[in-house]
């Protein structure tokens, strides 16, 4: 077991582009300036927990995140453990189980230190045809791409019209 206050605090991954995701977090409230951070998961129970490949740094060269590529996530569990080293300090370690894609259920229901949202890419093959003597258009588009949602029914749109 660690300090109090040395573990990560703020702990955020953003999938992004269907396979890519980011992953941050702020640096423990008590960690040293020479504590550095190790980031550790499993995106389900086949396969074998990988540690990041390229970390994001701050200004002392501390891992405060990390830039996952070919991220594919079949189970809606994800198993996440940040653990850290420093020569002053134990770190305390960092370690969810993370339930993917539940935000809504996560908000309402606990005090929120982790999360994982999906950014969608913009509907795809957006075509417009009009008519001047109808004075009406047809606008169609294909649902965007995500890691997870497969029914098309699940997405709401906005069109915004503007006169130019």
């Amino acid at each position: 077991a660690g300090m109090n206050g040395t573990a990560i605090e703020n702990f955020v991954c953003v999938i992004f582009n269907v396979s890519f995701m980011n992953c941050n977090w702020h640096v423990g409230r008590t960690a040293t300036e020479d504590t550095q951070y190790f980031l550790y998961w499993r995106p389900s129970k086949k396969e074998d927990v990988t540690e990041c490949q390229n970390y994001i740094k701050d200004n002392c060269g501390r891992h405060t995140g990390c830039r996952f590529q070919n991220v594919a996530i079949e189970n809606k569990n994800a198993y996440f453990l940040v653990n850290g080293s420093s020569n002053e300090k134990n770190i305390e370690p960092y370690e969810k189980m993370i339930q993917l894609y539940q935000i809504e259920l996560l908000l309402i229901n606990s005090i929120v230190d982790y999360i994982i949202v999906e950014k969608l890419t913009p509907p795809l093959n957006v075509t417009v045809n009009c008519t001047e003597a109808s004075h009406r258009c047809s606008i169609r588009w294909q649902p965007p791409l995500t890691s997870h949602v497969k029914k098309s029914s699940c997405f709401k749109y906005e069109i915004v019209i503007e006169n130019k």
